[in-house]
């Protein structure tokens, strides 16, 4: 009986040791998840503005004080993602001009926000000259908003478009539309899990494109608290579904628009882009053209490939990018 008593307090202690580690642990880790949603929701609220993201350069600084090269983004793209993109281009753009990004509102794509943003920017740093670098479907919203920005008398000078789809058509997976838009559309929005699962997938199929090392970055990055919203990315698809380049053929004046590209390309159909975009832009569209070979993946990769893309940009920019004259620009070109 006395052996009974000793065992059962003896599992009653062990319990409660127990029962206190898994307490602890418990709380730690609920602590570690609260901490962690807390800082998901801080940078999402701090995202919820439209931001243009300056890429610092002391030299461009004191060179071109009132000239801008802005990049506008491509699907999915984070922020941080924009200005590892810019970065990647850097040596090339800060040729011209300093460089910035145009950071989307988690809150959805706003075009109308956009252009405001960029009208803003331009008045508060008195810009004189801009160039728009339209990365991926980016190139879709830097026409749009160089059109709009011409009709309230503000000039951009070229629109350097990277593998940009001129229509939804161009796009070769048109699943994405399938789903993505029409649940937008009826107010549904998609999970951060669920979307992070069909990414992977997405990525594995299309494996050709990426190392496996890109494959896992690229998904990590979507999971992040950094990631793009699903709201962002749902109206990112909407616009890309809606998007009409008739709508500015008449607007962008002598805006010069420049297309590079891969024929290689697995996201964008290269040729159906660039025929897509001389048939309906053909007094702005340069009928040269430059290709991005080598590039892995083919689609829109200046982070993953920047010896490649720097001298397009330099090329473009040697063609079609007047040097600036004045005392001692010659020593940098």
């Amino acid at each position: 009986m006395a052996n009974d008593d000793a065992r059962t307090l003896q599992r009653a202690l062990e319990f409660r040791e127990s029962s206190r580690r898994s307490f602890l642990i418990g709380s730690a880790a609920a602590a570690v998840v609260t901490t962690d949603l807390a800082f998901t929701r801080v940078i999402q609220s701090q995202r919820e503005q439209t931001r243009i993201l300056p890429l610092d350069d002391d030299d461009a600084r004191a060179r071109f004080p009132n000239d801008r090269w802005v990049l506008f983004p491509g699907y999915k793209t984070s922020w941080e993602e924009g200005l590892w993109i810019l970065n990647s281009l850097r040596p090339a753009l800060s040729k011209r001009a300093q460089m910035a990004v145009m950071g989307y509102s988690n809150r959805g794509l706003d075009i109308n926000n956009v252009v405001a943003t960029m009208n803003r920017y331009v008045d508060n740093f008195r810009l004189e000259k801009l160039y728009f670098y339209g990365h991926s479907f980016g190139g879709m919203v830097a026409v749009e908003v160089a059109a709009r920005l011409r009709d309230r008398g503000i000039p951009v000078e070229l629109v350097l478009l990277d593998s940009s789809p001129s229509s939804r058509y161009d796009v070769l997976d048109q699943r994405m539309f399938d789903g993505v838009v029409l649940l937008y559309e009826a107010g549904v929005r998609v999970p951060i899990s669920v979307r992070g699962t069909y990414e992977l997938g997405e990525r594995i199929v299309h494996k050709n494109e990426r190392t496996w090392s890109q494959v896992v970055d690229q998904t990590l990055e979507q999971l992040s608290p950094l990631a793009p919203s699903s709201e962002l990315i749902q109206s990112e698809s909407s616009y890309i579904y809606h998007f009409d380049v008739t709508r500015f053929r008449l607007s962008l004046g002598d805006t010069r628009v420049v297309f590079a590209g891969n024929p290689n390309d697995g996201v964008v159909d290269y040729a159906r882009a660039r025929s897509g975009w001389a048939r309906e832009l053909p007094d702005n569209l340069l009928p040269v053209d430059y290709v991005t070979d080598g590039a892995l993946p083919a689609h829109a990769s200046p982070q993953w490939n920047p010896g490649i893309y720097q001298e397009v940009v330099a090329t473009v920019q040697r063609e079609f990018v007047p040097v600036p004259r004045g005392g001692g620009w010659k020593r940098y070109f």
